[in-house]
């Protein structure tokens, strides 16, 4: 599939004269340039349709928290001029590359389709980001961080980077940069393995760590895992022959909840210290008695008095009307980072969206640049502004220290370390 480029600076060049274009048997006013990706045409009495791809038949509580906190992000900001917003029934991109792609084709097949919140994973993004973006649409992820899929920070685009991917999670880089720092400057480690399985998030982050350790002066081992893989002594033990000070996992909880359950096994790893990823920042894996003494790299976790000024409601707010319709505390701690991107993408369609009797027109292309022109908007997350890439984060990290397996709320770990981008 053809590699669709990201405008310059988030403008188009609309073309003079005015053309007239059929759609969903009504036409786009004499007043609006036709776009180049196409009109969304919402007739009279219809709603406005976004959608939410998320993983929700496995990884935990990840998908089901975030497509939650899409429906919470609808109630709150309400109707587009006069128009209700549906995000009709979740989608399930899986954790992979297939179901990403199956889940972007049902999205395409719908043309009153304007935009999609996802996917959970960057494998699934991978695959559902360039039909999408071929289709015309916005896809916003609020936990997808593979530096693939936006930049590598120094203005140089992604393998996988196409026009309309947009996340409010942070790029791989920074959570890297921040792991490295603390293992080699804070905790004194000077060797270091880490741990993949090959996929884009995991080997994109292993390998980002990599680098920012060895540049530091640091000496790293790499060695990689299947996806569903139980038995973890062999690659243990194959580790322990290295004699890394510390370990680093950038994995998903069942894979890294194998290996701390079998570290114990490996004879020469009794001392090492252990350092997860953000993906492991996850109640039913801190909960695993053996991932006591665990630091693990988090994105920002205290943000009660934070205010969507989209919507007027601070974290806190946020928090507990979760748990009062939910009947439970949010599973994941990416559920503010889904709630702003949400409100992300029903502003700038409110932004872009003309009326014209009782039709309501919404053009693709300025959807796109409305998203890219986002600047210091204030998320319950922090400020968020859109580099030319899709990258929207705050690049605000932490490293928490996990002592307590009883302890399964990640806001109530000590902070030991932050990463504050500037």
């Amino acid at each position: 599939m053809t590699k669709i480029d990201r405008p310059g600076s988030g403008l188009l060049r609309w073309p003079v004269l005015l053309l007239a274009l059929l759609l969903s048997s009504a036409c786009v006013p004499e007043n609006m340039v036709v776009s180049p990706l196409g009109t969304v045409v919402v007739g009279p009495g219809e709603k406005i349709h976004i959608r939410s791809a998320a993983v929700l038949s496995s990884i935990g509580e990840l998908g089901s928290t975030t497509q939650r906190a899409v429906a919470l992000a609808l109630a709150d900001y309400g109707p587009i001029k006069g128009r209700e917003v549906t995000m009709g029934a979740g989608l399930d991109s899986l954790c992979t590359p297939e179901g990403g792609a199956a889940a972007a084709r049902t999205v395409v097949g719908d043309r009153r389709v304007v935009g999609v919140i996802g996917t959970s994973c960057s494998a699934a993004a991978v695959e559902a980001a360039p039909i999408l973006s071929e289709a015309g649409l916005v896809l916003i992820s609020a936990t997808n961080t593979a530096p693939s899929l936006t930049s590598d920070l120094r203005g140089n685009a992604g393998a996988e980077n196409h026009a309309g991917y947009y996340r409010t999670s942070n790029n791989d880089l920074y959570e890297a940069q921040a792991v490295a720092a603390f293992a080699h400057h804070d905790l004194g480690l000077h060797s270091m393995a880490v741990i993949h399985d090959g996929d884009p998030y995991t080997s994109g982050l292993a390998n980002a760590f990599a680098a920012a350790f060895e540049e530091g002066g640091g000496t790293v081992t790499v060695a990689t895992v299947s996806k569903g893989q139980t038995e973890m002594v062999a690659t243990l033990t194959e580790i322990a022959a290295a004699g890394p000070d510390g370990l680093f996992l950038p994995l998903f909880p069942d894979e890294a909840g194998e290996i701390m359950r079998q570290l114990g096994e490996a004879a020469g790893l009794e001392d090492v210290v252990v350092i997860g990823g953000a993906a492991l920042v996850d109640y039913e894996f801190l909960a695993i008695p053996e991932t006591e003494g665990m630091y693990l790299a988090s994105p920002e976790l205290n943000f009660e008095s934070s205010v969507n000024e989209a919507t007027g409601k601070d974290g806190g707010a946020l928090s507990a009307a979760y748990e009062e319709t939910y009947n439970e505390a949010p599973g994941s701690v990416y559920m503010a980072h889904a709630y702003d991107a949400t409100t992300l993408l029903l502003r700038a369609i409110e932004e872009v969206a003309v009326a014209q009797g009782d039709t309501l027109f919404i053009d693709r292309a300025r959807l796109r640049e409305a998203l890219t022109g986002t600047a210091g908007f204030s998320g319950v997350i922090g400020e968020l502004t859109c580099d030319e890439f899709g990258d929207c984060g705050t690049g605000q990290l932490h490293i928490v220290h996990h002592t307590d397996s009883t302890i399964t709320d990640a806001a109530e770990l000590e902070i030991v370390y932050s990463h504050l981008q500037e």
